[in-house]
């Protein structure tokens, strides 16, 4: 196994997860990502690796064992409704659903993230991307929401730290939304760097001011343009991050900050998701041995979403 490659970790169960007719967040977000790496072949170049199920040991690395039950008990809920003939979800908010393949997604989902940490950390992998769903960085300690049921970032940044004793992990977040729930875990501990790009004022609503010295918040407006996020990052992320001097670095990879995204309105593009990802993995092969594990969020215009994930991986593929 070649040490430069780069990993995609995927599972069906991710694509089985879904929110019922007209949901954004739907199942074939990933098959755009797959077709798009098939069209252009990138996906020649990535090695291929199916994600295991977290323990429920490692999710309450970053969760409160009691959310983790709750989320249980709504899986037990929901099969019994099912067997009742009932519904096939069950609403954790307005937003937000189960149906009886989403416990195993969401466990599939942080598993992809650890494993990917895994196999970065022993050098089987340089760097890796995961292509799962439901997405996690609006989950928090004690709350599911926004999409969300575990937060894998924030899993795997706390799996990163404990269980293979790093001393400093940073967290790089281009969501079009801010990531309160891995701001709600993470935030004081300063064995992680936190640094984040949303537009404000939107949902969630939060982020500003940030928690804590170790949240580095970007907060812009609507119709901001690559030109001007580059810029701000250059001022506000890069310093810290090359002060902090990281030793694995994680991606909360958002792709609804595009300017085709209709559920943001930001008008960041393909070259910009580029820029971002060259600009950290240069900070990764200085500090961290060029460790990389990216999870997907966002990212709902399926075109966009898929030709911003291709843009992203050529970068961390060296394509």
């Amino acid at each position: 196994m070649s040490a430069n490659k780069t990993g995609y970790y995927f599972h069906a169960a991710c694509r089985r997860h879904e929110m019922g007719p007209g949901h954004p967040e739907c199942p074939e977000r990933l098959d755009a990502i797959e077709d798009r790496l098939l069209v252009s072949g990138v996906a020649n170049a990535l090695d291929r690796r199916e994600a295991p199920e977290a323990s429920l040991d490692d999710i309450v690395l970053a969760h409160d064992p009691r959310l983790v039950a709750a989320i249980d008990g709504l899986r037990e809920e929901l099969a019994e409704q099912v067997d009742a003939g009932g519904s096939r979800y069950r609403f954790i908010d307005p937003d937000t659903a189960m149906n009886p393949h989403t416990w195993e997604a969401a466990l599939r989902a942080s598993g992809a993230v650890i494993a990917a940490t895994d196999a970065v950390m022993a050098g089987e992998l340089q760097n890796a991307f995961c292509a799962v769903r439901p997405p996690g960085h609006h989950a928090c300690r004690n709350r599911s929401m926004g999409f969300c049921l575990f937060n894998q970032v924030a899993v795997g940044a706390r799996y990163a730290l404990e269980r293979h004793g790093l001393e400093r992990v940073a967290i790089v977040d281009f969501d079009v939304h801010h990531g309160n729930g891995t701001e709600d875990i993470l935030a004081g501990d300063d064995r992680v760097l936190m640094v984040g790009l949303f537009q404000h004022p939107f949902y969630p609503g939060t982020g500003t001011p940030p928690l804590a010295d170790n949240m580095v918040n970007l907060p812009v407006p609507a119709y901001t343009k690559g030109a001007v996020v580059r810029e701000m990052i250059e001022e506000a992320w890069i310093p810290r991050l090359e002060a902090f001097r990281p030793q694995m670095i994680f991606f909360s990879a958002g792709f609804d900050a595009h300017r085709e995204d209709d559920l943001g309105q930001l008008g960041l593009v393909e070259a910009d998701y580029a820029w971002m990802t060259a600009r950290i993995k240069a900070i990764a092969d200085k500090h961290a041995q060029g460790r990389i594990v990216s999870s997907l969020e966002g990212g709902y215009n399926l075109s966009a979403l898929g030709r911003s994930v291709e843009a992203h991986l050529r970068v961390l593929a060296d394509l």
